[in-house]
């Protein structure tokens, strides 16, 4: 379901009941098991969104993102070796300018995705929008900061969260995350136009063969698509 941007100034307090804290360890429990596996072979990942934020909820999912460019038989071998088994890949590319990922989808609600070329400063910083948790900071039970699809900062509390709107408030906000505040301009832009139009879909959401590697199907790609030679020239 499409959540829309919060156009209004809103401040208000959530608590959250024993459903939501159990959901909530057991989403982390998921992304600890698939982050460790990682980890095996010395790749750092994060577990990105309402699952770093605390704000779980029936729909949420577990993105775990490995934040550099990455030898994708490295990360294919860490997941099986540690049995976490992949049951599609694809490679995705939200527009022309940005970069294209690698997307290996794990059951219906977990993910581990990594950059298939080198991303500009505000792709990287979406995940630190969205709320981002490392290992220990999922180990040791610590929630942090992020800006959920309504445009709505959540900071987390001992009982729950308090959310307020970031709209006018970009500067502050971007403080708080530690960001840009080019990153949450473009952000808003992105999501509130979404509101207004719809999704418009993806650039590239293209599934690989089962013999087929990352880079193999990039390269692919690459000498069919001038767009994205371009892009991995940049």
């Amino acid at each position: 379901m499409t959540v829309a941007p919060t156009k209004r100034a809103e401040y208000r307090e959530v608590t959250y009941n024993n459903a939501r804290w159990e959901l909530l360890e057991l989403l982390r429990k998921k992304a600890i098991k698939v982050i460790k596996a990682l980890e095996t072979f010395h790749l750092q990942s994060t577990v990105h969104g309402s699952v770093a934020r605390g704000d779980v909820n029936s729909n949420s999912d577990v993105d775990v993102f490995v934040s550099e460019v990455q030898n994708s038989f490295l990360v294919e071998t860490a997941l099986q070796k540690a049995g976490v088994k992949a049951n599609a890949r694809l490679i995705v590319q939200a527009t022309p300018t940005y970069a294209m990922k690698a997307h290996i989808e794990i059951d219906e609600d977990t993910s581990v995705s990594f950059p298939l070329m080198e991303m500009r400063k505000v792709e990287r910083e979406f995940y630190k929008f969205g709320g981002e948790a490392n290992l220990n900071q999922l180990e040791n039970r610590v929630r942090v900061a992020g800006v959920d699809k309504r445009l709505m900062l959540v900071e987390p509390t001992e009982f729950g969260h308090i959310e307020s709107s970031i709209m006018g408030r970009e500067e502050i906000v971007a403080k708080v995350l530690g960001i840009s505040v080019d990153t949450v301009l473009d952000r808003v832009h992105a999501l509130t136009k979404r509101d207004r139009v719809g999704r418009t879909g993806v650039f590239i959401k293209r599934e690989l063969g089962l013999d087929e590697t990352f880079e193999l199907a990039l390269k692919k790609l690459a000498d069919a698509n001038p767009a994205v030679r371009r892009r991995m020239r940049k």
